[in-house]
């Protein structure tokens, strides 16, 4: 045996925020890990391998890069959600009615401003 071989499964709590709305989200994850820790003397062709360290096993950095495969690429509060506002940042999942009524072309804005101006 050149180490210790260390399986199971660990349940961890991850917080942080959805990628649509900002809102703060904290959801379980379940991961599955197995890793060899190599004795301090034993010799290995992998220059990263994880070793034993006195007597100890630091099983953080394999729990930490182990969840972070497991994260999903955008978290969402929930699977309908609604995100912010493109023009003020208004959460829409809040106020699902929020509009800025019938906005005017940009190229003919100019142009309403010199309508209205002669209106007055």
């Amino acid at each position: 045996m050149d180490g210790v071989l260390v399986t199971g499964t660990a349940a961890v709590s991850v917080a942080g925020e959805c990628g649509r709305c900002l809102e703060p989200i904290e959801f379980p994850v379940e991961i599955d890990i197995q890793e060899l820790y190599l004795y301090p003397g034993a010799e290995a062709d992998d220059v990263e391998a994880s070793r034993i360290v006195g007597e100890l096993i630091d099983l953080e950095p394999l729990v930490r890069d182990e969840v972070v495969l497991e994260l999903p690429f955008m978290p969402l509060c929930r699977e309908d959600c609604a995100g912010l506002c493109q023009t003020c940042g208004a959460n829409l999942n809040a106020d699902p009615e929020h509009s800025h009524g019938d906005r005017i072309d940009p190229r003919w804005e100019d142009l309403a401003a010199w309508r209205d101006a002669q209106d007055n």
